[in-house]
């Protein structure tokens, strides 16, 4: 589906991260994205931080695309394509652990609202955090952690997603962030024997499976994902070691 929809609400997150509100009927699941349109620029993915009538994209600034979308306003107009992709399949009364990384928490926070599920929110610094107001509405668990040590535990969120995983028995983690990081994510969840999903990114084009650009191994991200599970990651030798540039170049990750 393809639509023309108006802002209905702008709020900043942090110093260069913004959420765009509007309302739009296509049926959505936690963990799906859209194509967002920035005029004269470029398309580009976003995930949904939010689902239902009211949608909403939470977009960090970190290119031309992304600067362009925060110089939208409210009352304005954005054009969308999708949703598209896999999400997350969570099923009632299992015991989750929500696992963001920067930004990343944007992904999970349809997730963490459905489910109310324990949170960690990491990011270098106290101030690149976001999200974590909006996950205190579910979440009876909002844990920090800051790379510096300015805000919450002192560290990443993959050692203090180690640290609750061996306090409590959680039934299945879900995570989103940085590549590396959810590389490691997968490899402690398999250390504690925890089911896991993550939401991946690549670089997209279409959206739909059609120009390859998010190839990872066999499997187009934008279609087969972006959401996989800990069984399907085991088998993608490109998971947190490879990926695809703008020119469909494979490059090394770590």
């Amino acid at each position: 589906m393809s639509e023309t929809v108006r802002i209905i609400g702008k709020m900043k997150e942090s110093r260069d991260t913004y959420t765009l509100e509007f309302k739009w009927d296509a049926p959505a699941v936690p963990g799906q994205f859209v194509m967002v349109w920035a005029p004269g620029v470029d398309e580009v993915p976003m995930s949904l931080s939010r689902v239902g009538k009211i949608k909403a994209i939470t977009v960090k600034g970190i290119g031309e695309a992304s600067n362009a979308i925060h110089g939208m306003q409210v009352g304005g107009y954005v054009r969308l394509r999708g949703p598209y992709g896999n999400g997350f399949d969570i099923k009632k009364g299992k015991k989750v652990l929500a696992v963001a990384g920067g930004v990343g928490a944007a992904a999970l926070m349809p997730a963490i609202k459905e489910t109310g599920c324990d949170t960690i929110i990491g990011a270098r610094s106290g101030g690149e955090i976001v999200l974590d107001d909006v996950a205190r509405k579910y979440s009876k668990n909002v844990w920090i952690s800051t790379d510096d040590g300015s805000r919450g535990f002192h560290g990443n969120a993959v050692q203090l997603a180690k640290e609750k995983m061996s306090q409590k028995d959680y039934d299945l983690v879900i995570g989103c962030g940085p590549e590396v990081m959810l590389y490691y994510l997968h490899k402690a969840c398999k250390e504690k024997g925890v089911d896991c999903q993550l939401s991946l990114e690549r670089f997209m084009k279409c959206g739909a499976g059609v120009c390859g650009c998010c190839m990872m191994d066999d499997k187009r991200v934008c279609r087969d994902g972006p959401v996989f599970s800990s069984e399907e990651l085991d088998r993608l030798s490109d998971f947190g070691t490879r990926k695809r540039d703008e020119c469909g170049r494979i490059v090394e990750i770590r």
